[in-house]
């Protein structure tokens, strides 16, 4: 229990040290006019109050994503802690941290527009194909997964949970932000966080009482305890496994949303920073209770190869129903009410705010004014046909990339960063180190990762090797620059 209460406390301490660090690094201007002021147009450039925009925040870069990675990345065992609090404080938060302001210093610009005026035209199109990929890719899975939920639920066919779910994002997607994210979310919000503080309390209270025992960080416990360790590397595969937690580059794609509803430059920490901060929190609860409710992450590999009994039936556990299981048993019948709620609707607040900036980043390649709701539909309708067909393939084959297009994504965003910093002859530390982190670890998977998982399957020690020669080159490139722009 010692480690997980440490851990939670140095979130919470990074918010504020680190945190306030970053802002005044960075130079948050509470005089600056933002964009949701000088743009506003009452469609996605709109004032909303602070704790709205917290909460819509927090939920666009959690969904599930913080619950199911971190019950994944559990199975390497405690290491996943270092990881998530690490990850969060110095690179997640800051990455979000910088795409959000980094979006309002450019007039709520999206991430491809964004780079392009730090780096050039060409990111633009680049970057643009992979922030419109990871986009589709997570707005398709967050369709399909809950439509399987709801079918298997109620019995009634995947279709037609696909035509409801599609008309809701339909709606989320063209209407202006406060009508239903703005509405809805508060609830979704409530729900998250209920699951996250319940199933803590929970844990803890019986860790005191003696029933669980929440595993320990230790010498003997720094190891990779997967099943399979041989196509689960600790390195790299763990800091892809858990993404939302620690860091990722989709929050990026979601970041610009809320820099065109901030008010106030003085707020960006609390909303960019600490709502990353606060999935730490919800990813720390989750990693440690896997591993408590399943007697450890050896419980955890097994339940997850081997099975358990539940309701008379040997099932393989996955994360979807490790969440059922935790909630049912600690937090009773409200718990298993969550759980459902948790797991059908929480996806839905990552899938409609996906395909919101899969509209806006598109809009802005094309120069297309989002004003007038035909021009929103203009551009939304040819995304939803895609995406409808993409529900009809077996999507497992694409979703095996997303994982490092994320982390790809998160780099490529963390070293434009520096840049930026670079350009305003500022340090560039502060990013450039968990941008060498991150691409050496992108660099690797790619290299020795198994072939269902997108990689090559080399020897660990020439993903290492290549992936170290990429960071340093590229971290050599900014510090030249550095040294440039100050003579």
């Amino acid at each position: 229990m010692v480690t997980f209460l440490v851990s939670i406390a140095l979130l919470v301490l990074g918010f504020f040290i680190y945190g306030k660090y970053v802002d005044r690094f960075f130079g948050s201007d509470p005089s600056r006019v933002t964009p949701a002021v000088e743009k506003a147009d009452g469609v996605d450039f709109q004032p909303l109050p602070v704790w709205k925009i917290f909460i819509i925040q927090f939920l666009n870069i959690a969904g599930l994503g913080p619950i199911f990675g971190a019950i994944m990345g559990a199975a390497y065992g405690p290491v996943a802690y270092i990881w998530i609090v690490v990850g969060c404080i110095f690179m997640g938060a800051v990455h979000d941290y910088f795409s959000g302001m980094l979006s309002m210093r450019c007039g709520g610009a999206n991430m491809p527009e964004v780079m392009s005026s730090v780096l050039g035209k060409w990111a633009r199109h680049l970057l643009g194909v992979l922030v419109a990929f990871l986009l589709l890719a997570v707005g398709v899975s967050f369709v399909t997964g809950p439509a399987d939920l709801m079918s298997s639920m109620t019995g009634w066919s995947k279709s037609v949970w696909l035509y409801l779910i599609f008309a809701y994002y339909i709606l989320a997607t063209v209407l202006p932000i406060d009508k239903i994210i703005g509405s809805v979310y508060p609830f979704f919000g409530a729900v998250l966080l209920f699951m996250a503080v319940g199933v803590g309390v929970a844990m803890v209270a019986g860790d005191i009482r003696g029933s669980v025992e929440i595993v320990e960080l230790s010498a003997g416990s720094f190891r990779n305890f997967h099943s399979d360790p041989q196509d689960n590397i600790l390195v790299p595969m763990l800091f892809i496994v858990i993404s939302c937690g620690a860091i990722s580059g989709f929050h990026s794609t979601q970041s610009p949303l809320m820099a065109r509803c901030l008010k106030n430059e003085r707020y960006a920490r609390p909303v960019f920073y600490g709502a990353m901060i606060a999935e730490g929190i919800v990813a720390m609860v989750w990693a440690a209770a896997a591993m408590a409710y399943f007697g450890g992450p050896e419980g955890l590999n097994a339940a997850a190869t081997d099975g358990v009994m539940v309701n008379g039936t040997l099932t393989k556990v996955t994360p979807a129903i490790a969440v059922n299981m935790i909630c049912n048993s600690w937090l009773g019948k409200v718990g298993a009410v969550v759980a459902v709620l948790g797991v059908v609707f929480c996806p839905i607040t990552s899938g409609d705010t996906a395909f919101r900036s899969l509209r806006l980043t598109l809009a802005d390649a094309l120069k297309v004014g989002q004003k007038p709701v035909l021009m929103r539909l203009a551009v939304s309708v040819p995304i939803f046909a895609v995406a409808y067909l993409c529900c009809m393939l077996d999507f497992s084959t694409v979703w095996q990339y997303v994982g490092i297009a994320n982390q790809t994504l998160a780099a490529c965003v963390l070293w434009t960063a520096s840049l930026y910093l670079v350009s305003r002859r500022k340090g560039h530390w502060i990013t450039s180190i968990p941008a060498s982190f991150v691409t050496f670890i992108c660099v690797s998977y790619f290299l020795v990762a198994p072939y269902r998982n997108g990689g090559l399957h080399l020897h660990p020690v020439a993903g290492y090797l290549a992936g170290a020669a990429v960071s340093v080159s590229l971290l050599v490139y900014v510090c030249r620059k550095g040294r440039r722009a100050r003579l």
